[in-house]
């Protein structure tokens, strides 16, 4: 897939302010990707090679059925499934290994063709996210004013950010991160125990207030795993 397909400018993906802006890339990246599939891309052959190998995950199935082709769907299960019985059951190698079959079933149940593209995409959108970060002082203060890092996305950025920050710059974005993510843990344990008080038949009737803990128990989840529930 040409790289123009999967990346804006960081800067852009940072402008809402609501939410977790890796969440953010993740989906503008996802939702590129699975247009592109669902689209004129499905009858490329070195496409419909790599959807016939690879599949597509729960998630991004779940993406894909509430795109208007169902059509383009249906073609690309039609050949992956005649992919995956020539992998499993067609093929007869007479000195085949002895796990060779166990290991291509283990290798169709863990792969996507969209989690490939994605995580190629992320793979670059870090390396500018970091770069950014270290050169301009406007993306720190941006970074700064997000709503929230989501658990997922902290322990990302946290694993990464040594690779691509100088020692001076790794102090200052892992306080940045940090605050970003406990600031949510506070609110969602607030909003959270606040949801689970109004149970209290103490609390009921029709003028109990409910404040913001009504999506509590969404919110909490999306910050957890970083997908809706």
């Amino acid at each position: 897939m040409r790289e123009s397909i999967l990346t804006i400018p960081i800067s852009e993906i940072l402008e809402p302010k609501e939410g977790c802006p890796i969440c953010r890339m993740r989906d503008m990246l996802e939702q590129r990707t699975v247009e592109y599939i669902m689209g004129a891309a499905m009858m490329e052959p070195d496409v419909r090679i790599e959807t016939n190998r690879a599949g597509f995950c729960h998630t991004h199935f779940r993406q894909m059925l509430k795109q208007k082709n169902r059509l383009s769907l249906a073609l690309m299960l039609q050949t992956h499934l005649e992919e995956v019985d020539k992998q499993l059951f067609s093929r007869k190698k007479l000195f085949e290994p002895k796990n060779a079959r166990k290991a291509k079933l283990s290798e169709i149940n863990n792969t996507c063709f969209v989690c490939e593209k994605v995580d190629w995409g992320m793979e670059r959108l870090m390396r500018t996210f970091f770069e950014m970060y270290s050169q301009q002082k406007e993306f720190r203060e941006l970074l700064s004013e997000q709503e929230y890092i989501c658990l997922p996305h902290y322990d990302l950025l946290q694993s990464l950010a040594p690779v691509y920050l100088k020692k001076d710059e790794l102090e200052s974005f892992s306080k940045l991160a940090g605050e970003l993510t406990e600031k949510q843990i506070a609110l969602l344990y607030k909003d959270v125990s606040h949801y689970c008080t109004m149970y209290d038949y103490r609390n009921s009737g029709k003028d109990a207030d409910w404040g913001n803990s009504k999506d509590s128990i969404e919110r909490a989840i999306k910050f957890l795993v970083s997908r809706e529930s």
